[in-house]
């Protein structure tokens, strides 16, 4: 746009992109703040007052007027199931930020009128039982009635999944059908299976039952990850760290990434790990794979990090909060220590898995015995992924081998569940920040996402800084807690700190990537509920705009329709905004609304089985207020 005052000189090295009139947050300590940025083929060349991008403007720069607003690094999130995610995006319907049970069920009942015969409708992660007004899972009944035909099947967490009549036809479930190893069908008195699937604790029940959903094909996939990419573009993520993880085999499930990368089409910087499938032949996996890659293989917008999250299937400790702690095999650690072994002899790091001390302590004794062999870590970067029950003497032994950190906010989404089993004490250093922090850890953040978190970062930025649930229940206090600016540091320079990449990216500074973000609203003072409301109005990943809404709409790289057709995503989008709940009254009105609402639905329920001598024309009082 022309800009008074800054006129367009013909010279060799001018800016790609210049924003200016913003209210920037580099990151860098060196200069912390900043009004203006220039950017020249991918990376910052300048940052400072507006009156210094006058040398990097010529006749084909870019210049963006920020109006404003504030900006911040690109975001990063560093425990992300991307690439699986991206493979499937296109046909879930997301109930992430849907603040009724109500409302999701229409969602359903539209989507299942419009999906073909042959598909299904399916609901994967990203919301919570706590976060609906009616503070309650859907019924197989009510499911059954949204879509009598379409097979339906809506994960919850790691703890169910609930499936419909016709789903549980299509998944092959009868009575005949026996409980996998840690996992429950739940069955009526006449043994047939209800529509119920329990985690007990292991939730390959729940993914295994996924997997036998139609999937995409080729262009198709490529399609529905270009758009996932899309849809975390808009919250400011410009880079993640892919988790790997179950049901994501390589090379095929990768296949996708890396051809969008060859095509220069990602929008999203990846670093990718990869995760043993099959028990009891891990360590024949990790050894094919040390012959075929090592890690930094690729280039800044697609490269491998090392392995993981599971490095070995035994060790894993699933994390069903409303199931107790798993207790793992007396001797997982044999096969284990080969895995780690084989992995420090050849240079390749890892993240993993570990959500309970207990676990924690074993592979730390591991992980020390190869220490005083001298194998370990060898120079190669390796983290504890969750860790929400680690202990200060684990986080001393952690520090003591050069070990890392990532957290989510499972707890955002599963902190009541984890309350009512561990306790308040327990919940109240679930997991310990602070003392991660204070011991000098790096410790990153994320969010898990798809199959449990939402992938919106602003939720886990919240719970981060409030200690709040997405049902607004206070589990952390302010002993654990952490300010805003560490907060968004976890996801930025921590981040880059756990792929090796913190001299290119996490900050705004000459000679790093040109990653940023333009916000909807001001991280530092919107009031504290608002900040999961914060979307990022302007995404640029190494200069280009990736995202563009408000008033940069049209400035963003256009993307191929949506298909199939009748996808989710192309009818009802992905994350369900919401208006900030700090502004007027009219949050407080909605909720008014939607309360009314499931008051009369309550009314009819209890009019037609005869509890109440209300009918449809009258009013259902209760008997114990009658005169």
């Amino acid at each position: 746009m022309p800009v008074g005052g800054l006129v367009p000189r013909a010279v060799d090295d001018a800016a790609d992109l210049v924003v200016r009139n913003a209210r920037i947050h580099s990151g860098d300590r060196s200069r912390p703040a900043a009004e203006a940025l220039a950017v020249r083929a991918g990376v910052v060349t300048a940052v400072g007052d507006d009156s210094d991008m006058a040398p990097h403007i010529g006749p084909g720069t870019r210049v963006v007027d920020a109006l404003g607003r504030r900006a911040v690094p690109g975001l990063n999130d560093s425990h992300l199931h991307v690439i699986r995610g991206g493979l499937s995006y296109v046909l879930e319907l997301r109930w992430d930020g849907v603040p009724t049970l109500r409302e999701g069920l229409a969602l359903l009942r539209e989507q299942a009128a419009r999906t073909p015969k042959g598909q299904w409708v399916r609901v994967v992660g990203g919301w919570s039982a706590e976060q609906f007004a009616e503070r309650r899972l859907p019924t197989v009944a009510e499911l059954n009635a949204a879509a009598p035909d379409t097979p339906v099947f809506v994960l919850h967490l790691y703890q169910s999944a609930i499936l419909n009549r016709a789903a549980l036809k299509a998944a092959g479930f009868t009575r005949d059908t026996p409980d996998p190893k840690g996992g429950q069908i739940v069955r009526g008195r006449d043994g047939a299976p209800t529509g119920l699937l329990l985690a007990a604790p292991s939730a390959l029940i729940l993914y295994s039952t996924l997997a036998k959903a139609p999937a995409l094909q080729d262009e198709d996939r490529k399609t529905s990850t270009r758009h996932f990419l899309k849809e975390l573009n808009r919250f400011g993520l410009t880079s993640a760290i892919d988790a790997a993880g179950g049901f994501q085999s390589f090379p095929d499930d990768y296949r996708t990434v890396v051809e969008l990368a060859a095509a220069g089409q990602l929008s999203l910087r990846i670093a990718y790990h990869l995760f043993p499938q099959t028990p009891g032949q891990e360590t024949a996996d990790l050894a094919r794979w040390i012959g075929t890659v090592r890690p930094e293989d690729g280039d800044a917008w697609l490269r491998l990090n090392g392995a993981g999250e599971n490095l070995t299937w035994a060790a894993a400790d699933f994390e069903n909060f409303t199931q107790p702690r798993p207790e793992l095999t007396a001797d997982y650690e044999t096969e284990f220590e080969k895995a780690v072994r084989l992995l420090m002899e050849n240079g390749w790091g890892f993240r993993l898995h570990a959500t309970y001390d207990e676990t924690i302590r074993r592979d730390l004794a591991v992980f020390e015995k190869l220490a005083a062999e001298g194998l370990f870590p060898a120079g190669n970067r390796w983290l504890f992924d969750h860790a929400e029950t680690v202990s200060g003497s684990s986080l001393d032994r952690i520090a003591a081998l050069g070990g890392a950190l990532s957290v989510q906010n499972r707890l955002s989404f599963q902190g009541e569940a984890f309350l009512r089993r561990y306790g308040p004490e327990a919940a109240a250093t679930a997991p310990p920040l602070r003392a991660m922090l204070d011991r000098g850890l790096t410790v990153g953040a994320g969010t898990d996402a798809t199959r449990v978190s939402t992938y919106n970062p602003w939720v886990a930025l919240h719970w981060l800084v409030s200690g709040r649930t997405v049902g607004d229940l206070a589990l952390r206090p302010p002993r654990n807690r952490v300010d805003r600016a560490t907060a968004l540091a976890m996801f930025t320079t921590a981040g880059a700190a756990l792929t090796g990449e913190e001299h290119l990216k996490g900050v705004l500074r000459t000679g790093y990537f040109g990653d940023l973000a333009l916000l909807s609203e001001d991280y530092f003072t919107v009031p504290e509920p608002d900040i999961p409301h914060i979307e990022s109005v302007l995404t640029v990943v190494g200069g280009r705009i990736v995202h563009a809404a408000a008033e940069y709409e049209g400035l963003d790289e256009e993307l191929p329709p949506i298909s199939p057709d009748w996808s989710p995503v192309a009818h009802h989008g992905g994350y369900r905004a919401t208006s900030p709940t700090g502004r007027s009254g009219a949050r407080q009105a909605e909720l008014l609304g939607e309360a009314a609402a499931e008051s009369a639905l309550h009314r009819q329920w209890r009019a037609a089985r005869g509890l109440t001598p209300g009918t449809d024309e009258g009013p259902a009082l209760d008997p114990c207020f009658a005169l």
